[in-house]
C-alpha cells in the first residue's frame, strides 16, 4: 500500500472505504427486502401464457434462459443471425417456440419479426436482448502500440482501433437501441405487465484494462436503457450486470487475435444456468434496477471506485494481469 498511497492519507481512505462498504450493504439489503415484498409478475401472467423474445439466443446465456421458458411452458421466440443454431434449439424447447434467423441490429430484420409475434402472438410481454460482442485488448494495442511501448501510431492503425470500436458499437449499442425501438410501443400496448431485461456487464459500472472497448459499449447502452426506464415507467427495466461467465465468448471478440480465438471456452467464471436463473427470477420479481452478479465485490468495488480510485485501478490490473510496464514509462 505504501507504493501508492502515503502514511498520512491511508487512513482517512481506509475509513472512507468501510464506510462506503458498510453504506453499500445496508442499501442491498434493504432493497432485497423491498424486491421480496413485491408481487410476483406472475400473479399477473402465467407462466404457460406469457410471450418471451430472447434476442441472441443460439449460444451461451441467451440459449440458457430460452430453456428455462420453454421448460416451465412459456411461449418462446428465439433469434439470432445463425439459423442451424436456432433450429436445433427451438427442436429443443418444443413445440410452444419458434425462431427467426435475425440480426437486431437491422431495423428491416426486426421490424419484420415484430409483424410475426403480432399475427402469431398478438403482442409480447417480456423482450430479452441477450446478444453483443466482446473487445479484450488494450486500446493502444488496437492501434499497433503494444504495453511499454512509446512510438505514435501511424493513421492505418489509428483507422483500425476506429473501425474496432465500430464494431463494438454496432454490436453492444446499435443492436440494443434498434431493439428497444422495435419493441417498446408493442410491450406498452400488448401486456399486461411489460418487461424489458438487458444483458449488460459488470464491465459497464467497473472499469478494467483490456476491457476498455467493450466496457465502454456496455455503459453506453447501460445508460441508454437506463433512461428509457424514466421514460417507460409501465414498462419493468431490469439490467444484468455479471461478472465473467463461463463459456466462449471472449473467442468472438471483434478484436480477438489468433491465440484468443484457439484458446477454447472459458471454464472459470459464473455458470450460464446460474446466470441464467438470476436472469428469469429477475423478470418474475419485477425487479428494476441494476442487477450486479456476484453482488460482492463488484457492486462495492462500483461505488468504492469514485473515492478511492487508486485501490480499484490496482485490483483490476492484478485481476486481467496487467502488469505496470504499461504505465511506466
Amino acid at each position: 500500500m505504501s507504493g501508492w498511497l502515503s502514511t498520512s492519507d491511508s487512513f482517512p481512505l481506509r475509513s472512507t472505504a468501510l464506510l462506503a462498504i458498510a453504506v453499500s450493504a445496508g442499501l442491498y439489503v434493504v432493497r432485497r427486502a423491498i424486491q421480496t415484498r413485491a408481487p410476483n409478475r406472475c400473479g399477473s401472467i402465467q407462466p404457460r401464457e406469457e410471450r418471451v423474445l430472447i434476442i441472441g439466443a443460439s449460444s451461451g446465456l441467451g440459449r440458457k434462459v430460452a430453456k428455462q421458458y420453454a421448460a416451465r411452458g412459456a411461449r418462446v421466440c428465439i433469434v439470432a443471425r445463425r439459423a442451424e443454431q436456432l433450429s436445433l434449439l427451438a427442436s429443443e424447447c418444443g413445440q410452444r417456440c419458434i425462431w427467426e434467423a435475425a440480426d437486431f441490429g437491422n431495423a428491416q430484420d426486426m421490424v419484420r419479426l415484430r409483424e410475426r409475434l403480432l399475427a402469431e402472438w398478438d403482442g409480447l410481454d417480456s423482450l430479452h436482448i441477450c446478444a453483443g460482442v466482446s473487445a479484450v485488448q488494450p486500446v493502444m494495442n488496437l492501434a499497433g502500440v503494444k504495453p511499454g511501448e512509446n512510438h505514435d501510431a501511424g493513421t492505418a492503425d489509428i483507422q483500425r482501433a476506429v473501425d474496432v470500436v465500430t464494431a463494438a458499437t454496432q454490436g453492444n449499442v446499435y443492436g440494443p437501441l434498434v431493439a428497444a425501438v422495435t419493441f417498446i410501443p408493442m410491450l406498452t400496448r400488448t401486456s399486461i405487465s411489460p418487461s424489458i431485461l438487458l444483458v449488460s456487464s459488470v464491465a459497464a459500472v467497473v472499469p478494467a484494462p483490456t476491457r476498455a472497448i467493450y466496457a465502454a459499449t456496455k455503459a453506453s447502452s447501460l445508460l441508454l436503457f437506463q433512461s428509457l426506464a424514466i421514460e417507460h415507467p409501465a414498462i419493468t427495466f431490469t439490467f444484468i450486470l455479471p461478472a465473467t461467465i463461463q463459456g466462449n465468448f471472449r473467442a468472438s471478440a471483434v478484436d480477438a487475435d489468433t491465440a484468443s480465438r484457439e484458446a477454447g471456452p472459458n471454464r472459470e467464471g459464473l455458470k450460464l444456468d446460474y446466470v441464467a436463473d438470476r436472469c428469469v427470477d429477475a423478470v418474475d420479481r419485477q425487479v428494476r434496477g441494476n442487477v450486479v452478479i456476484p453482488w460482492f465485490p463488484y457492486a462495492i468495488a462500483h461505488h468504492l471506485y469514485y473515492i478511492w480510485p487508486s485501490f480499484i485501478e490496482q485490483r483490476a490490473r492484478k485481476k486481467y494481469e496487467f502488469g505496470n510496464r504499461s504505465i511506466s514509462k
